[in-house]
């Protein structure tokens, strides 16, 4: 792969293939890898939206465990409204 000088006698050259001006061999690898990981996680964030499939870190064979996680949670918030909304009309009857 070539690279086209842009100012020689500064060491700048353009990447025809990415389109970058940058110094000449610079290496774009590790950024490379730093996105293609936050790309995984981007994808794992979206994927816990639909509450299918599995987190990325997670064990093998815990496919519904956000459906289940999900349901606990809501049951719970559930019971809390309303335990605070039945106190409260207790309160306004007496």
């Amino acid at each position: 792969m070539g690279y086209v000088h842009v100012l020689p006698e500064f060491g700048l050259v353009v990447d025809p293939m990415v389109g970058v001006v940058t110094t000449a061999g610079v290496s774009y690898q590790p950024v490379i890898d730093k996105v293609a990981e936050l790309e995984k996680v981007s994808d794992d964030l979206v994927g816990m939206l639909s509450g299918e499939g599995s987190f990325l870190a997670s064990y093998p064979g815990r496919e519904k465990s956000l459906v289940v996680a999900g349901g606990v949670t809501a049951l719970w918030y559930g019971l809390a409204v309303g335990l605070l909304l039945a106190g409260i009309i207790a309160l306004a009857l007496i």
